[in-house]
């Protein structure tokens, strides 16, 4: 694992290069909480396509508890695990009706009360709707971080773990978004294109191969 001076190098030279703002497109922590629930196993562009009709009328618990079950699962079937999907959605608006005013959580603990909300969900809606620190670890992440040496863990919650050690906390929110285009756009799961990317004279894997 590289040491906190490359890993601020490393965040450095990704936010010359990608976003910090996530590819789901939303207007409110609700909103986003609902694409980022339907973007598991999913790409953010085909969630876009499915939440731009259902956020028409559908864009708070309150409307979205008016939908049953069985509509709510057509209107987001091209998600995948459609079944599951809507079953958490319908649930987490029931609770932040009953339980939190109409209004989406603003703490993790909460927000990881909410049904269908693991760690990573409750880290991208704290970090990105309210401004918290928090590193949400996705597929990208995961595989990205400890290829080129962020982390040297073998399961997310040592890798987020790691992470947040060596990455400075204000950058914990940016680096999760840095990472995800890295993985999405150049260092893939099957074919990295190291050639461009723009930290591979930093990456660990690149050393060790002698790039």
């Amino acid at each position: 694992m590289v040491s906190k001076e490359k890993a601020r190098e490393i965040v450095a030279v990704l936010s010359q290069n990608f976003s910090d703002k996530p590819a789901l497109i939303y207007r409110t922590p609700y909103e986003l909480l609902v694409a980022v629930m339907l973007s598991a196993q999913c790409t953010d562009a085909r969630v876009n396509v499915v939440t731009a009709e259902l956020f028409k009328n559908y864009d708070t618990p309150a409307k979205m508890l008016a939908l049953s079950q069985e509509e709510l699962e057509k209107k987001i079937f091209f998600c995948g695990l459609y079944k599951t999907k809507a079953a958490h959605i319908l649930s987490a608006s029931a609770d932040i009706l009953s339980r939190f005013g109409g209004n989406v959580p603003d703490n993790l603990k909460d927000l990881q009360s909410l049904a269908g909300v693991g760690v990573k969900t409750a880290n991208v809606v704290f970090s990105v709707a309210f401004g918290g620190d928090a590193i949400a670890v996705d597929t990208h992440v995961f595989r990205v971080s400890n290829r080129i040496g962020l982390a040297a863990a073998n399961n997310v919650t040592k890798t987020e773990k790691q992470l947040m050690e060596n990455i400075d906390k204000p950058m914990w929110k940016k680096a999760h978004h840095y990472l995800i285009y890295l993985g999405r756009q150049i260092c893939k799961a099957g074919k990295p294109h190291c050639e461009i990317c723009p930290i591979g004279a930093l990456c660990e894997k690149n050393i060790k191969n002698g790039k």
